[in-house]
Order: C-alpha cells, then sequence, then structure tokens
C-alpha cells in the first residue's frame, strides 16, 4: 500500500455547538479548558485515545501536511498541542518545510497560548471568524466577539508579520439569515482589512439535526433567496479578486503562494490519513469514517487494535478506487478542473472512444458552454469564476448523468 503524506487529527470538544453545526463535537461549556479546568478530563481521556490511534497505524512515510480540526481544538493547551504533535512526528515523521495548521476559535486563545501554540510547531492556522457582526455571531450560537475577533486577528497577523507564521487563513458564512448585499460587502471589507493571506467562504448549509434545521421546518429561518444569494456569490468574487486573492477552490481563496497544501489534497483526490472520533481516512481511494460518539470510538480503538491495524485494512491493500463520482466531484471544484480525457483513459478507454463520448458530454453541456458556466481547453474541462462555480452543482449533476447513461460505472 502506498501510505498518505498527509493527516488529519479531529478534536472534538467545544464551548458549545453552533446552529448550523452538526459534525462530531462535545460541548463543554464556556469555562472549559483543556488541561486543568472544567471539562479537562474528558479531554485528556480522549487525548489518551488519540495517541492510541496513531501509535496503531502502520508507520507509512513522513508527512508534509498536517491539519487539527474539531470542534475547538485551540481549547487544548499548547503543551496539549506539543504532545499531540510529538507523537505524530515520533511515528511518521515531518518532512521539512511540512504545513502544520491548526483550527483556531477567536474566543479560545491569547497572546500567551498563541505563542505556545507556534512553539509547540504550528506554522498556519485558521481562524473560524464566520461573521463581524455581533448580532448575527449572536443568531448563529457563537460565543466570540467583534471584539474578540478582531483582537485575534491582530494577534495572528502580527506573528505573520514576523515569521512566525508560514500563513493564515480567515473563515466567512455568507448567504446567512437576513443578509442582504450592502451587509455582506461590510463584511468582505472588515475581512480584507485584517490582511489575512487565505479566505475560507462557507455558504451556509442547513443541516438535518441542527437548531438551523428545526426553525427552517418550523418557518422561523429567513434565507436570502436564489437571486440575493447569486448577487452575493458574485460580489464575493468580484471583491477578492479585486484584493489580488485567486480562487482556487470553489470555498477557498488565496494570495499567491498561500493555498492550503492541505486543502489542496482534499481536492485532488490524495489519500490522506483521519485520526479521532468522526475523522475519515482516505487510503487507496477508500474512505473510511471513524464512529461518532466517544464510547464507540473507543470500542472502534479496542477493536482495532485486538484485530491489528493491517489486519483491519487489509481490505484497503488494493489500487486507487476512487470512483468517476468522485473523481469529478473534487476536479471540478478546483480551479485548474479536470482533464476527462486523462481520466478515461485510466479507465481503459481508447482514444476514439473517448472522443465520442466527449463530444456527447459538449452537446449536453451546449447551454452551459454558451452562457460561460464551464469551458474546455484541450479535454480539460473547468468552471468559471463566479458563474459556474456558483452553480456547480447543477453542472455536475448534469456530467454524472451523461455518466449513468453510457451504462459503464466500471472504474477498472
Amino acid at each position: 500500500m502506498k501510505y498518505p503524506q498527509s493527516a488529519y487529527l479531529h478534536i472534538p470538544f467545544c464551548h458549545r455547538r453552533c446552529f448550523y453545526c452538526d459534525f462530531p463535537v462535545v460541548p463543554l461549556g464556556d469555562k472549559a479548558n483543556g488541561e486543568n479546568g472544567p471539562g479537562s478530563s474528558s479531554i485528556n481521556s480522549y487525548l489518551k485515545l488519540l495517541h492510541k490511534e496513531i501509535k496503531l497505524a502502520p508507520k507509512g512515510i513522513s508527512l508534509s501536511t498536517i491539519y487539527i480540526g474539531g470542534g475547538t481544538p485551540s481549547l487544548l493547551s499548547p503543551n496539549q498541542i506539543s504532545k499531540l504533535l510529538n507523537v505524530l512526528r515520533d511515528h511518521f515523521g515531518f518532512k521539512y518545510g511540512a504545513e502544520i495548521t491548526l483550527e483556531i476559535d477567536p474566543a479560545s486563545f491569547d497572546e500567551v497560548s498563541l505563542e505556545g501554540f507556534l512553539d509547540a510547531g504550528i506554522n498556519r492556522l485558521s481562524l473560524g471568524a464566520q461573521s463581524f457582526d455581533d448580532c448575527v455571531l449572536k443568531k448563529l450560537g457563537r460565543r466570540h466577539t467583534f471584539k474578540d475577533l478582531s483582537d485575534a486577528c491582530y494577534l495572528i497577523g502580527a506573528s505573520f508579520s514576523k515569521g512566525k507564521l508560514l500563513s493564515w487563513s480567515l473563515d466567512l458564512i455568507q448567504n446567512l439569515p437576513g443578509q442582504e448585499l450592502i451587509s455582506w460587502k461590510d463584511q468582505i471589507e472588515r475581512a480584507v482589512s485584517f490582511n489575512p493571506p487565505h479566505l475560507s467562504i462557507y455558504d451556509l448549509s442547513i443541516e438535518k439535526g441542527t437548531v438551523f434545521e428545526k426553525r427552517q421546518r418550523r418557518g422561523e429561518l429567513f434565507l436570502p433567496n436564489d437571486e440575493v444569494s447569486a448577487d452575493i456569490s458574485k460580489m464575493t468574487s468580484k471583491m477578492l479578486k479585486s484584493a489580488g486573492f485567486s480562487r482556487y477552490e470553489i470555498s477557498n481563496y488565496a494570495l499567491p503562494g498561500h493555498a492550503s497544501r492541505h486543502n489542496r489534497v482534499y481536492w485532488s483526490a490524495s489519500d490522506w490519513w483521519g485520526f479521532g472520533q468522526g475523522a475519515t481516512s482516505c487510503l487507496s481511494g477508500k474512505r473510511l469514517s471513524r464512529p461518532r460518539t466517544r464510547e464507540t470510538y473507543k470500542n472502534w480503538i479496542e477493536s482495532v487494535e485486538s484485530k491489528g491495524y493491517d489486519q483491519f485494512f487489509k481490505s484497503f491493500d488494493q489500487k486507487p478506487s476512487f470512483s468517476f463520482d468522485d473523481m469529478i466531484i473534487v476536479g471540478l471544484r478546483r480551479r485548474e478542473g479536470i482533464d476527462l480525457k486523462e481520466l478515461l483513459k485510466s479507465l481503459g478507454w481508447n482514444d476514439i472512444r473517448i472522443d465520442q463520448n466527449l463530444n456527447e458530454l459538449r452537446f449536453k453541456l451546449k447551454d452551459q458552454f454558451d452562457i460561460g458556466l464551464i469551458k474546455q481547453i484541450g479535454y480539460r474541462f473547468y468552471l468559471t469564476d463566479p458563474d459556474g462555480m456558483d452553480l456547480s452543482n447543477q453542472i455536475i449533476v448534469e456530467i454524472l448523468l451523461w455518466w449513468e447513461s453510457l451504462n459503464d460505472f466500471s472504474v477498472a
């Protein structure tokens, strides 16, 4: 088996669950503290399980990207982050210049803990802003305020300007309840004013079981209509492009040299390790998700320990098996799109068959080509920014329907 060079570590703890969140998280209360305060015993017992899972994995090869996500990983102490990275480094090794990202919440760290995270080896931060508006933050169920966020941006920006960080990212959510063009324009302007070299702009998604989903069912959630939503997305792309950002993936914008290397792993159909409750690994093109609750995750680790990791994952020891659907979905999310001839050749198709069927696909997508949603260079298909990327689901569905119509579901 060719082992991954990237690893995701899931820290499931939060102070509170946001109203839009369906992630496998464990809310511990606003006073929770990673090492010694409320909730620390739960955190420490979980970290023991996480350390064990990492040590059970095959040694593999040195890692080039590491991402510690959650949850709220910055709820942990710098000492806990340091120990976690040491376990990972001792087991796999880190390549020189490895990108090591920590998700961080504006209300869960200060200057001292930030310096501690950097000393532990973190060299990239992802700051969960979501909004600069106190009223909006309250409606989202967020704990932090505009002041917390501003202070966090200044602290992180100072570390970046001094060369203590390779990069950092700011996350925002667009198309929130009650959002209008003028209020969103203010959000983008505020974000850019803090000079982050990377921005992640996510569309609000209403997930089953969340507070927002319940409010939507009761008719209490007033989201922007399709026209306003489209205008918001177009304005996002236009403003960030004029500020020097490149949209390298549907939800991610970066200044030159600051695209997230770890993000690119996910959107290039590469493999990665996933460790922790609810985390997902991708090995040889096959995904395996860990259980989403503490007890089931603990039982899963005990099962892996008794069987042996290699035995447990022997089904992965085969050639890559990403489906055509997967390759299309991840490929078209990227700025550079996907070379369909190269993909179809990997499925054993000859040139004649490829050309015939791609001509059929071009005909099927004629309207999308005519109005500039999708473009083609050689055999590479890619979505335009912003129109194509904002309607990506519609176009991807059309391509998948074309694929199904061929009555060929084989990927080997």
